[in-house]
């Protein structure tokens, strides 16, 4: 068929026909379709109570950035801050481990460039690393940041206080991208036109390294080599920290074995077996790190070693599809938070297998699991939900995600082993599967 004037009547004529699409056409013109198909009884689901919960600081924000994975990451380890130093809340700098994965990124990728070096340009390995989609952006998973804090520790956020740049982040992000093209350019043009060797390709990528040293000196600041924090506590009694280099305080204050924390993911496609660890081709921040590595599960079993972690007073890193279904002022994830299928006339029937094969959802954020709210049979109704979005929306800053939500949109959490099943350690044990970078599992959040 072609689009003519007899379709187009046609179509014409069924939609003025249509009861649904013309009750509901001038609301949605008038509002937007967000606010005509909000469904207000969701509001009625969740009250943000919750029967399990787990202690937490003050809601963070990262404003005009990526850095979700960060700040999930870092709010998870705070509490074990909070607890040693007796603090109501605590931060870390968020600026200093991203000055640190800007860094180790471009060096993956410059190294990435030189091991493909017999590539055609036009190769898809080739266009995957130069796109924009992945090249030095903000976005990370845990395992990448597992890396960070074994080589880098933490630091207080007053040792490296938020600058412009790292609150809005798109600028540094575009020149950075444009310098590792350049800079890709040059590396491949040395080896493919001027025959350069392999040790000449080394130290052209330590000279472009430099250059991206400078730059995050100039943006972010220059990271700190030594903690010096001062803090009241609980108690109002002051203490000060000093003498202590980053690593040495985040193994003192936190001093969690981060070998001992794993990655389960939810993929329920064919390509990917429950009980088979995976990891991810060119997925890296830290090239001399352990590499990403996940155990995936079926839903019920992740959810189960979320809740053991949680009744064991531990938050729970994870990473979800947040766009979907969210009501953002409300802080609400819920399958029925608006009713487009019943306002606009249409039916969604893929699966969460259909919608990963098709590009329809995968991960793209990540924040904090610090409350369950369980029936009494022990199933979970809803999960309470620790954003780094500010206090503006939600309950200042917290949101609540219903379990049918969970179940469809969530994709990965980290959690200790203790809490995990042997079957699912054994299987994160055994034999790796690599997946092709381009793979949804290879998504940043």
């Amino acid at each position: 068929m072609t689009i003519d004037s007899s379709v187009l009547r046609s179509f014409s004529e069924r939609f003025h026909k249509d009861p649904v699409a013309q009750a509901s056409k001038s609301a949605i013109a008038r509002v937007g379709l967000a606010q005509a198909t909000f469904n207000n009884d969701v509001l009625r689901r969740h009250n943000f109570k919750f029967s399990d919960e787990t202690a937490r600081g003050e809601i963070t924000y990262q404003k005009q950035s990526g850095r979700c994975w960060m700040f999930a990451s870092l709010n998870t380890a705070r509490v074990e801050v909070m607890k040693k130093l007796n603090l109501e809340t605590f931060e870390f700098s968020q600026n200093y481990s991203f000055f640190w994965d800007k860094l180790e990124k471009a060096h993956s990728f410059l190294e990435y460039i030189i091991e493909t070096r017999e590539e055609e340009l036009t190769s898809r390995i080739i266009r995957h690393l130069l796109s924009s989609e992945n090249l030095m952006q903000d976005g990370g998973q845990w395992d990448m940041y597992a890396g960070i804090l074994k080589k880098y520790g933490a630091v207080p956020k007053s040792c490296m206080p938020e600058t412009f740049n790292s609150s809005a982040s798109s600028q540094l992000g575009s020149v950075l991208r444009t310098l590792m093209r350049e800079d890709a350019c040059k590396l491949r043009h040395a080896f493919h036109e001027e025959k350069k060797s392999l040790d000449e390709l080394q130290a052209m990528k330590e000279e472009m390294l430099y250059e991206v040293y400078q730059i995050l000196c100039q943006t972010l600041g220059e990271p700190p080599t030594e903690v010096k924090f001062s803090y009241r506590d609980k108690d109002k009694k002051f203490h000060r920290i000093e003498g202590l280099t980053p690593q040495e305080f985040f193994e003192k204050y936190v001093g969690w074995n981060l070998d001992e924390r794993i990655s389960v993911i939810h993929a329920p496609t064919q390509d990917k077996p429950y009980f088979q660890a995976y990891t991810v081709k060119f997925l890296s921040s830290i090239l001399e790190a352990k590499p990403v590595r996940y155990v995936n599960v079926p839903m019920e079993d992740l959810k189960k070693f979320a809740i053991r972690s949680i009744q064991a007073g531990h938050p729970v890193w994870f990473g979800c599809d947040v766009g979907q279904f969210l009501a953002r002022k409300e802080g609400i994830m819920d399958l029925e938070t608006y009713t487009y299928e019943d306002s606009l006339n249409i039916h969604f029937e893929m699966d969460k297998a259909s919608r990963l094969d098709y590009g329809e959802s995968l991960m793209t954020h990540a924040m904090v699991l610090v409350g369950v709210d369980l029936d009494e049979n022990g199933k979970p109704l809803t999960w309470k939900v620790e954003n780094s979005w500010g206090k503006e929306s939600g309950d200042q800053g917290i949101y609540s995600m219903s379990d049918a939500w969970m179940d469809e949109f969530t994709y990965q959490i980290m959690v200790e082993r203790e809490f995990v099943d042997e079957k699912a350690l054994a299987a994160y044990d055994a034999e790796v599967k690599e997946l092709e970078p381009w793979d949804p599992f290879g998504s940043l959040a």
